[in-house]
Parts: structure tokens; sequence; C-alpha cells
């Protein structure tokens, strides 16, 4: 692969408290997923990110969660598809009114923590993610983890997509992110994260927590910008990658 998307979760900052390294992350990544309220974020801090977003060349694309302020939309809910569907069309809309008022189009749509998780093994709340999000722009690209149950419901339904693949997050062998509650869920050393994300790009392979090799398709690669290495982090990254000669673009354009 010649080319692929950088992307990071910003925005989360809510009122007084600040989350994320979002203003020193930024320059060196291609899309940003903006949290829209639910489990981060605030009417004001989604208007400055995608300000800053447009004054950095970013493409933005909406971070939709559960209404999970206080466990960081990370908790598991039990909620019919129905209304998980309702919950998509109302964050995603939230971010376009500000895309618009910024005079930039949306690009994509990323579902945020347990939302993601319980999508990329159900088939059902993912196919109730991928029609909300098609109801409100068809245009709009679906970002989910590379070999999950969303890319298939966007498949199924019409719905663009992009496959995902994670930097600092350790794989079971059935593809999956490790959950954060296990040892060695987060991968912390960089240098090691650094190598993954080549090989992931340039060979689609990647070593589970097992030990096994599987097989990944990355269109996208998403860095975290809220550890304290975090720009450090994005910065090496993006390095590397270019001296591998891969391209660092949009979403957008690496799926055309």
């Amino acid at each position: 692969m010649s080319k692929v998307d950088l992307n990071c979760d910003l925005g989360e900052s809510f009122g007084n408290y600040k989350c994320g390294l979002d203003e020193e992350v930024i320059p060196f990544i291609s899309s940003a997923n903006v949290a829209c309220g639910f489990h981060a974020s605030d009417p004001l801090v989604m208007a400055k990110t995608v300000a800053m977003a447009k004054e950095n060349g970013v493409a933005v694309g909406a971070h939709p969660g559960y209404p999970d302020l206080v466990g960081f939309g990370r908790r598991n809910m039990n909620i019919a598809p129905a209304e998980v569907k309702a919950m998509v069309q109302y964050q995603v809309g939230a971010l376009q009114a500000f895309c618009k008022a910024s005079g930039i189009f949306m690009q994509h749509v990323k579902p945020h923590g347990a939302m993601y998780n319980m999508a990329g093994k159900d088939e059902t709340l993912a196919m109730a993610i991928c029609q909300g999000i098609l109801e409100v722009d068809p245009e709009l690209i679906l970002l989910g983890l590379a070999g999950s149950k969303m890319l298939d419901a966007a498949k199924k339904c019409g719905l663009k997509c992009a496959k995902e693949v994670f930097a600092d997050r350790a794989y079971e062998e059935d593809g999956s992110l490790v959950a954060r509650t296990k040892e060695g869920a987060m991968i912390t050393d960089e240098n090691i994260a650094i190598e993954r994300v080549v090989s992931m790009v340039k060979y689609g392979k990647v070593t589970a927590i097992t030990g096994k090799e599987i097989a990944v398709e990355p269109d996208s690669i998403c860095v975290h910008g809220d550890g304290e290495k975090a720009v450090a982090f994005v910065k090496k990254i993006r390095e590397r990658l270019t001296s591998e000669h891969i391209d660092i673009m949009p979403i957008a354009d690496v799926i055309r």
C-alpha cells in the first residue's frame, strides 16, 4: 500500500475539563474524529475543533458515542438498535451544522468506544449505525475496525466504508481489539508501535496478543492524542511512513 490515512480522536474536552493535546497533534494527522457531545465535548469545543481542522487542512468526521460522559463512552450499554440509530443521527447532524458553518464538508463517521466495539461484533447494531449514517448523508464514509461487522453492514446497505487499524492497541486473534481492562491492551513502547504500523501498512500483518500473526487491511491508522507522548508519537509515525514512501492523505482520497 502506498497511501494511508492518519486519524485521531479530537474535541474530547468538556467545559472546564481539558482532554487531549489537540492543538499539538492536529498538524500531523489527515483526518479528525470529532466528539459530538454524548461521551465527551460540548458545542464550543465542537466549533473550535472543526475550525482548527479546517485551518490545518484536516478532514473532519463525526465521532458519536453512547450518552456516557462519566464513563467516557467506554461502558457497554443495552440500547435498542432503533435508539442507537437515532443517537448516531442526532450526533452526526450536530457536527454537520458546525462543518456547514465553517464552510467545509464532513468526510466520515467513526463510532466511539463501546459503541464501536459492540457494533464490531453485533451485525444488528452495526446495521442500525450504518442506516442512520446513510439516511443523514449517503456520501459519508463509515470508518470501522478492519474485519468487523460494521464494515459488513456498510457494504450491505451501500454505505462507503474504510478499514481502520490501531497503532497503540493490541489485537485478539479474531482481529478485535483487546479490552482495555486486560493486561497488554495498550502498546506503550512507541518503537514497537511504529514497527507494528509499518507491518500493517506495508505487509497487511500484525501480531496478536497471543503471538499469532493475523491479516489486516488498513485504509486508516488511529493514533490517540491524549497520552503524554502523543505528539512525539504521531510525529514519528508520520515521519516513518513518509520515509517508507507511503503517502499520508484523508480517508476519502485513500479509498477513491
